[in-house]
């Protein structure tokens, strides 16, 4: 049996909240409030800046809910979109002076002072992981680390390493398959 969903679809909450319904906008922050909240925390590792942050993107949701196009992506990438941008934003305001990608690889592998709990947990994947980035070309582990850590887009990428933009996405892109499968390889030898 195939059970017919009651439930409002996104676009519809979307509306209802462009159009002042208080049950509409109570429906959709309760149905993206946990996924905005776990995005935020995810990029910024501090629940209370998350807090802050999903607070800010479910507010800026209903601001801007009148002028959502439907033609140019889903609600749900809509949403998840501007909470990613803000926890970005958050992120950078945190970072008072920008730090190299190769500085913060060779700070990694140099750091000793971690909890005993976290070099548990962590230690062998942190290893893995930064050989990863040395077993890729410089170029692109600046690009993938440029991207992946400090969220930068490729266009952003572009600007800071002055190549051109279908180049920056080549290195973003190559650097995060040549990661895939060293990774992957890792994962098969440890079995």
């Amino acid at each position: 049996m195939n059970q017919v969903s009651t439930e409002p679809s996104d676009e519809a909450l979307l509306a209802g909240m462009a159009s002042g319904d208080e049950s509409s906008t109570v429906a959709f922050v309760r149905r993206y409030q946990r996924r905005v909240f776990g995005l935020a925390v995810s990029i910024l590792g501090d629940r209370s800046a998350a807090e802050d942050v999903a607070q800010e993107a479910l507010l800026r949701a209903w601001r801007h809910s009148p002028v959502f196009d439907a033609r140019r992506g889903s609600v749900e990438n809509w949403v998840l979109t501007i909470a990613r941008n803000l926890s970005i934003d958050a992120l950078r305001k945190q970072r008072s002076i920008p730090t190299d990608p190769d500085d913060l690889v060779a700070l990694s592998k140099a750091t000793h002072g971690t909890s005993i709990e976290d070099s548990v947990v962590t230690r062998s994947l942190r290893v893995v992981i930064l050989d990863a980035l040395d077993a890729i070309p410089p170029e692109q582990r600046r690009a993938v680390l440029l991207a992946s850590l400090y969220g930068r887009t490729a266009q952003e990428v572009s600007e800071l390493e002055a190549i051109p933009l279908g180049t920056a996405k080549t290195r973003i892109r190559a650097g995060l398959l040549k990661l895939r499968s060293i990774l992957a390889s890792e994962e098969e030898a440890s079995r």
